[in-house]
């Protein structure tokens, strides 16, 4: 059963529920699984800034996982049009699976959460994807035969799932934001298994 690895930061829970809608899109293909991680929080100083373990939640990413996963969902909240300094950190640190090709040629796609409805949203999906592209990865995204792409009137893209989730993550996701967060995780599950072949 091929595993996708839904890869995500969040530090209000906004991008934490879009990655496990995401993860349903995933679980929705005969066959394929989910596997969700997260990446620790980073601090000005760098004595130690996050626990082994987080407290609740999804566990830690370790090398393997990108190892393993047939394909990778990436998952950041937008700070200032890009992606969050723990996300980036993380990916800085993949220089082993960059070397050896341990991402190429698997499928790839992107999601992010602002608290504002022009925050930067389509400029940090893209951000997220330059590191995937240098790693040889297949960027999927969300088509506009997906019908809540055209209706929505808060996140959702075509470069990859969003949602607009106000201060302090207070707004929940729309039932677009949802769909679309589930037609992206399925997208990359069926991109998965057609590769597989």
């Amino acid at each position: 059963m091929p595993e996708l690895l839904v890869l995500y930061y969040s530090r209000n829970g906004a991008t934490r529920r879009l990655a496990e809608h995401v993860a349903l899109g995933i679980e929705a293909v005969a066959g394929c699984a989910a596997r969700l991680r997260t990446v620790p929080p980073v601090a000005a100083v760098t004595s130690v800034a996050a626990p082994p373990v987080p407290p609740a939640g999804a566990p830690y990413v370790e090398p393997r996982d990108l190892d393993e996963c047939a394909g990778l969902a990436l998952g950041s909240p937008t700070r200032f049009g890009n992606m969050a300094a723990p996300m980036k950190h993380f990916l800085d640190q993949t220089g082993a699976q960059w070397q050896n090709g341990a991402l190429a040629g698997k499928p790839a796609c992107v999601f992010t959460a602002t608290a504002s409805q022009h925050g930067g949203q389509e400029s940090t999906l893209l951000s997220m994807m330059l590191p995937l592209l240098h790693h040889g990865m297949l960027i999927v995204g969300i088509p506009f035969t997906e019908a809540a792409l055209s209706t929505t009137t808060g996140g959702g893209t075509p470069y990859g799932a969003s949602h607009v989730a106000g201060s302090g993550a207070a707004r929940p996701a729309s039932e677009d934001e949802k769909r679309l967060a589930v037609a992206l995780g399925r997208r990359l599950a069926e991109t998965a298994a057609r590769l597989a072949r």
